[in-house]
């Protein structure tokens, strides 16, 4: 099943895909540590089958994550329906042509948004502090089905930061406290991960074996972390966010610029 991976590759997966699970729960960005993990240890490996492991190896954690946070946090069904249904459409095509598009060209976009988004969280030290809800409500559908459908896109073409730009949108554009904007971008997660992974599967484009081993791990990650997040409230979930963007500017930039 693992022949052609060493003990030492095995581990390594292992403890990337659980700190990954730790970080992705509190704040999103779990993807800056599992798939670059993944890249180093499998270099032999199609990257689109590496993107569809990844995947897999991720929905579990996210599922986890999310169903903790759901006993403590009750999110705004019809936000997250929005969401979650355009992100699962998305994602699916945007995995179908992740191997026809050059993800490098995408990587300068990505960057400025990053850098972007840093710099808002970073100058409003009161944003997502307390809900403080923005738009009507009809009005806060449609853009959360157009922020959906474009994220849920870029996570199944790409995918690092998409947990990241997930909660800064529902911190910045809907106004959602950062702890509740946390808990909701799980849900809207798994249907983005889901996506990518029927489209994935239908390519044949998953490791399923390595990916199972790596969602046990991504699991117990998820359940440290949100649990952290939970008694650590929206103050630490800012905190971390803006921790997880920073390294997210500087391995996109690495990625651009040197490697």
């Amino acid at each position: 099943m693992f022949a052609d991976l060493t003990l030492a590759t095995i581990l390594f997966l292992i403890s990337a895909s659980f700190f990954a699970g730790f970080v992705d729960s509190i704040a999103g960005g779990g993807g800056l540590i599992q798939l670059p993990a993944l890249l180093i240890g499998l270099p032999k490996t199609d990257t689109v089958t590496v993107l569809g492991t990844n995947k897999l190896g991720s929905v579990f954690g996210t599922t986890t994550a999310a169903a903790l946070y759901r006993r403590q946090i009750k999110p705004d069904i019809k936000v997250l329906a929005a969401m979650a249904i355009p992100a699962f459409i998305g994602s699916a095509i945007g995995a179908s042509l992740a191997s026809r598009i050059p993800t490098q060209s995408m990587r300068p976009i990505v960057l400025v948004l990053l850098i972007v988004v840093a710099i808002y969280t970073w100058l409003k030290p009161d944003l997502g502090k307390i809900q403080l809800l923005r738009h009507a409500s009809k009005r806060r559908i449609q853009i959360s089905i157009a922020a959906g459908l474009i994220i849920g896109f870029y996570d199944g073409i790409f995918g690092p930061g998409t947990g990241t730009f997930l909660v800064f949108f529902l911190v910045s554009t809907i106004g959602y406290a950062f702890l509740k904007a946390s808990a909701t971008a799980k849900l809207v997660n798994i249907a983005t991960n889901a996506g990518a992974i029927l489209s994935f599967q239908l390519t044949g484009h998953i490791w399923w074996q390595l990916g199972l081993l790596l969602a046990f791990a991504n699991v117990t990650g998820a359940i440290l972390g949100s649990r952290l997040a939970i008694r650590g409230g929206s103050t630490l979930v800012r905190k971390v966010f803006l921790a997880v963007t920073f390294l997210l500017i500087a391995r996109v930039a690495w990625d651009t610029f040197i490697s």
